[in-house]
């Protein structure tokens, strides 16, 4: 295959030769700078949404940590003793306020958020297989601070990051120790089954926040379009100049000294190398010019 393109290749004229060079270069040019753009805009759309996800996840955790210092305190007071309210739960406080800020705000409409939990008291946050891999492998690194890729849920792939979750307060221990200690009104709603044996700062689960691949692959692929379609204009727009800089400055000058110098092989000595520039090309043409007065002073004495 190289070969043929070899031999083609050679039997083409000059111009040709060079506007192929040029398209090569800038296929070349455009297929690489296109892999490299794509990664690059791969990683800046999901750092894009990793911010926006670390800044809904230090949302949730200032209202976590607002709920058990401030409501859990002032609510506790004013309950009886067998008496709950899921209002006193950090994770119901947090899911509540998540669930607003996604329906208030379009940036976060396709975000999901879960405490994706071991062992929860309301089965809804139970974790599933891939999030239980993900609270052990937490748990065996404990300097582990953050996870992150694509998983598939429902035939769909999702963007997630996720981030340890872990009692640090004794005072959560009160419904999630053993059957006994927690509130009567929590039992009937939720039962025994589930939901206790938590150990203060063990893992126990994820905050996980998703998003469909879809959004961040959807932003990438603009802002790949965007800047391909300029990057190919520059591109093009260069390689039309260079071909027509090598056109005129230096096919053309060749040109003109292969046709003046076809007229003095046939005998014509009136003709005249022209040299338009102090270049390559006009090195040629003064070598040829110099070939002509030899050829006539030769002649000439010839005649003689």
């Amino acid at each position: 295959m190289l070969r043929l393109f070899s031999f083609y290749f050679n039997n083409l004229r000059l111009a040709k030769k060079l506007t192929v060079l040029l398209l090569i270069i800038f296929i070349g040019g455009i297929t690489l700078s296109g892999l490299a753009l794509a990664n690059i805009l791969n990683y800046k759309a999901q750092d894009e949404i990793s911010s926006n996800a670390w800044l809904l996840f230090r949302t949730i955790n200032s209202v976590r940590s607002y709920t058990n210092d401030e409501v859990n305190p002032e609510l506790e007071q004013r309950l009886e003793k067998d008496e709950f309210a899921a209002q006193t739960i950090p994770s119901y406080s947090s899911r509540r306020v998540f669930e607003k800020l996604r329906n208030d705000n379009d940036a976060y409409k396709d975000f999901f958020y879960k405490d994706a939990m071991l062992n929860p008291t309301n089965i809804r946050d139970k974790a599933d297989s891939f999030e239980t891999d993900i609270v052990q492998k937490f748990r065996q690194n404990k300097n582990l601070k953050e996870m992150s890729g694509f998983r598939s849920f429902d035939k769909e792939k999702f963007y997630y990051i996720a981030r340890p979750l872990a009692i640090t307060e004794s005072s959560c221990l009160r419904c999630h120790s053993t059957p006994e200690a927690a509130p009567k009104n929590m039992i009937q709603i939720y039962g025994t089954e589930h939901g206790f044996g938590w150990k203060l700062n063990l893992i126990n689960g994820v905050q996980m926040v998703s998003i469909p691949a879809s959004q961040v692959l959807q932003k990438a692929h603009q802002s790949f379009v965007l800047v391909m379609g300029i990057v190919t204009m520059i591109f093009a727009f260069a390689i039309y100049m260079a071909n027509f800089w090598l056109k005129r400055y230096v096919v053309r000058p060749i040109k003109r000294v292969v046709r003046v110098a076809e007229a003095v092989s046939t005998g014509d000595m009136d003709v005249e190398f022209e040299k338009v520039a102090n270049d390559e090309v006009g090195s040629l043409v003064e070598a040829f010019t110099r070939m002509k007065i030899s050829l006539v002073i030769a002649m000439e004495s010839l005649q003689e």
